[in-house]
């Protein structure tokens, strides 16, 4: 049965919530990765690394707000602080920084891990029967599917 945020068990929106937070975590901590590389990338694919790297901090970062807002939606507390976001995510930070190949690598294996949690949370939300989640989920995992699609070029 499909369910609303307001007809969600409140199990239902704990674990979604969680699931969510997740999300907005990895989110936050690739946002951040991407306007780092952005800003330091050198080398000879600087101009198109340049760009590729503010397309998805972009996105990113508009993501991060629609993830959040849905967590209140149900009613629930958004993660805000960074030192939470950057405890909870799977997605680490970089220290120094990296030649121009392994930030492309680094990105795409960040953007594999945003698709994996937030399919993740996808399910999770369709086995609730939340289907707004659920739909939320699929687009921004396409999002990053394709982000690492992208990235995984620039390494062949």
């Amino acid at each position: 049965m499909t369910q609303t945020a307001q007809t969600l068990s409140t199990d239902a929106t704990t674990q979604i919530a969680e699931a969510l937070n997740q999300c907005v975590a990895e989110t936050a901590v690739t946002t951040m990765l991407a306007q780092n590389f952005h800003w330091n990338v050198t080398g000879m694919a600087f101009g198109p690394l340049h760009a590729l790297f503010q397309t998805i901090y972009e996105d990113h970062f508009t993501a991060q707000d629609d993830l959040a807002e849905r967590i209140r939606a149900l009613d629930a507390h958004a993660e805000g602080t960074l030192a939470g976001m950057i405890k909870r995510s799977k997605v680490a930070e970089v220290d120094g920084v990296p030649a121009d190949q392994e930030m492309i690598r680094l990105m795409k294996e960040a953007q594999e891990t945003l698709a994996e949690t937030i399919a993740g949370a996808g399910e999770l939300a369709a086995n609730h029967g939340d289907t707004l989640t659920e739909d939320l989920c699929i687009a921004r995992g396409q999002a990053h599917e394709k982000f690492a699609w992208m990235l995984r070029a620039h390494l062949a």
